[in-house]
């Protein structure tokens, strides 16, 4: 792991496309920095051929991931965060029908998605599972050959370059382990979240941080409400019913509303039960992953297959813990980056490295300090639910059947979330000076475990639930 890197709130929560951070976000993210590449080294009207050679995870998963989709639209030149979600599909089959790649928008090639994507189900690169190489042919016949990781989160590593902008800024607080933060909120009296926030300052101004903070949660609010209200299928061919919209209808019994506020203030009208809250709290998760599984906008929070669980718990805080308020959401979302951060520096928020801890249990722990944070908890509480959450994720397995992020993905978003919750409560009503097991330990563990887990159950399909589960039954 690296012993030195700067990671901002920005690079944990990351507006994008599902269904997929290490397999969709990333692969899009890697073809747009080839695309710069070509750009600058030789210019894109010299380009005659392009083709992407697709290893190992990103092969044996990639056509439920969208993979393939992804790697053409980041070579269209389009923009994960903006790029509208409804004409992905149109862009690809008119690709296909016309054989024909507008390349950065501004060069046409000859592409045929079906052979210039190619799987390589048996090859992996040594580096990390999720790699893929852009094969390049100029108009004077010189080939050219980019290498790309895809590490989790969206993250993405060049072959051959090392280190980056961000490592390169001073922070005032350096964090590598949950013992650092700690050091610094006791020397400090500051909050986990106020810690971020002066190092967000090394970054940008405070105004640019707080707007882009709230334009995820408003990312992450807008999926939530989405979610709710729309019916049917997932995509895919596991023909999995999207629930979150049926369980919304019969939780609201009839409650008439137009927009999230109003839908909001019916959801806080109705009495608020144990049984309320928790299937609340499941259909916050079901909505976000439903909307991930269709090749929706969401935000890594760490990971889009672990999308559902930070908006569920925050969205949790604001409905039934008066948390409706954007200066304790943008907290929030601070001090939750920063136990992110940490997984992602000790040990790994990939499955295709990890499995599924490194996923779910990550966005539980995020989660579950955010939350303690936000109820009153002290920098040490936070840490104790941090480490609970991923405690009782160790060992989670990533089987996703037929390779799509669907089951057991999107329920396991809801396990999280509540997990997360219940973390959190623990936390606060313990001392955690009687603790036994510390944040960091829990991340060495965690890693050690990643490390022993067999490959099979590392979001390569090949293992557990994907190989017992037949792609005609439904969900459950």
């Amino acid at each position: 792991m690296s012993t030195r890197e700067n990671i901002s709130v920005f690079d944990m929560f990351k507006i994008g496309v599902g269904p997929s951070s290490s397999h969709t976000l990333g692969p899009w993210r890697a073809a747009l920095q080839f695309l710069d590449t070509l750009q600058q080294r030789y210019g894109l009207s010299s380009v005659s051929a392009v083709s992407v050679m697709l290893y190992g995870s990103l092969a044996k998963t990639g056509v439920g991931h969208g993979t393939d989709v992804a790697v053409i639209l980041g070579l269209c030149g389009a923009d994960p965060v903006t790029f509208d979600v409804n004409q992905i599909y149109p862009t690809i089959d008119q690709i296909a029908d016309s054989g024909i790649m507008n390349l950065g928008g501004v060069q046409e090639i000859p592409f045929q998605p079906k052979d210039n994507v190619v799987f390589l189900m048996n090859e992996s690169l040594p580096f990390h599972p999720n790699a893929l190489t852009f094969l390049c042919t100029l108009n004077d016949g010189t080939q050219v050959a980019e290498t790309y990781y895809s590490i989790g989160g969206g993250f993405v590593v060049q072959e051959g370059v090392s280190g980056n902008a961000s490592s390169e800024v001073e922070l005032p607080f350096i964090i590598e382990k949950s013992q650092d933060l700690l050091h610094w909120c006791i020397k400090t009296g500051l909050s986990i979240s106020e810690i971020v926030h002066e190092n967000e300052l090394a970054w940008r101004p405070e105004r640019e941080t707080r707007d882009g903070v709230l334009k995820i949660w408003e990312t992450m609010k807008s999926c939530i409400y989405r979610g709710c209200h729309i019916d049917g299928k997932l995509p895919g061919g596991l023909n999995v019913s999207r629930r979150a919209a049926k369980l919304n209808a019969r939780l609201l019994q009839g409650s008439n509303y137009n927009n999230y506020e109003e839908w909001l203030q019916a959801i806080q009208e109705k009495p608020a039960s144990f049984q309320y809250i928790l299937d609340w709290v499941s259909c916050f998760a079901l909505a976000v992953n439903e909307e991930n599984a269709s090749f929706s906008r969401v935000v890594t929070a760490p990971t889009n297959g672990a999308a559902g669980v930070i908006p569920a718990v925050l969205m949790y805080y604001i409905a039934f813990c008066s948390g409706n308020d954007a200066d304790k959401i943008y907290h929030f979302l601070l001090c939750a980056s920063e136990i992110g951060s940490i997984f992602k520096k000790g040990a790994t928020i990939s499955a295709a490295m990890g499995g599924c801890q490194a996923e779910i249990g990550v966005s539980s722990a995020m989660a579950a300090a955010a939350l303690t944070e936000m109820l009153g908890g002290s920098p040490r509480q936070c840490m104790m639910a941090a480490e609970i959450a991923m405690e009782h994720h160790l060992g989670l397995t990533c089987d996703p059947v037929g390779g799509l992020v669907q089951v057991p993905c999107i329920e396991r978003n809801t396990m999280g979330a509540i997990k997360a919750i219940t973390a959190s409560q623990l936390a606060l009503q313990s001392n955690p000076d009687n603790a036994r097991v510390s944040l960091d330990a829990v991340v060495k563990t965690m890693w050690e475990t990643a490390l022993d887990m067999n490959t099979k159950y590392k979001e390569t399909a090949d293992g557990g639930l994907a190989t017992n589960i037949s792609l005609a039954l439904p969900e459950c």
